[in-house]
């Protein structure tokens, strides 16, 4: 079964007047939908938007595996167990708040900031917070989180190129820009697709596209 959110049925979020749009996939803060609290290990997919100066202050997060995908612009990234990293398109970067962790992301370059941040929910609570940033990953190498059974995929395809998709219990692709076409539905930037038992299914670029694709168990 696939399930079609466009990027227009996003949760507006944010503070527009200090630079910072933000753009929530799932139910998130004040805009609570007790039918849409998670999708396999998902529980967030944000597309936050920073003015150069904005961004977000010290803040915590606990039991929560965070993937950043920057999109346009350079994110600075400083952590309490002392990480300080400018993440910028291509680079996967992943912070494991585990039982406890403090960041900040800014975007402190003189152009704006995209990008797209993923909250998956661990199999196991508690443990060490840990950080990695993988720079400039390819189509072909696979981004494993075993310990939410997950996989990211990152597929960046010419206009009329097909790719298939990974088989799964769970399966969410983003599409991050342009425009594709997936199991019979057109997708667009922000677009997404949740499927459940996936099999056998392609996606075909309809103009030049990057997709995020979640492979989870």
């Amino acid at each position: 079964m696939t399930d079609v959110r466009r990027a227009a049925e996003r949760y507006p979020g944010g503070d527009p007047g200090t630079g910072i749009e933000s753009w929530h996939a799932f139910s998130f803060g004040p805009h609570y939908d007790p039918d849409n609290l998670r999708f396999g290990a998902l529980i967030a997919c944000n597309e936050e938007r920073l003015l150069p100066g904005a961004g977000f202050d010290e803040h915590p997060h606990s039991h929560t595996e965070i993937v950043t995908w920057v999109v346009e612009g350079e994110l600075t990234h400083r952590d309490s167990t002392g990480h300080e990293t400018v993440v910028r398109p291509g680079d996967v970067q992943r912070l494991r708040a585990a039982a406890g962790v403090r960041h900040v992301e800014r975007n402190d370059a003189e152009t704006p900031l995209t990008f797209v941040q993923t909250w998956l929910a661990p199999l196991e609570p508690g443990g060490e917070p840990a950080y990695e940033i993988v720079r400039g990953i390819a189509d072909s190498t696979p981004y494993a989180i075993p310990e939410a059974g997950a996989m990211l995929h990152l597929r960046r395809l010419g206009a009329g190129e097909r790719t298939a998709v990974p088989d799964g219990r769970h399966l969410y692709v983003h599409v991050v820009r342009g425009e594709v076409r997936l199991d019979g539905e057109e997708l667009g930037a922000g677009d997404a697709a949740r499927v459940t038992e996936a099999k056998e299914l392609d996606v075909v670029a309809v103009t030049p596209a990057e997709l995020l694709v979640w492979e989870m168990s």
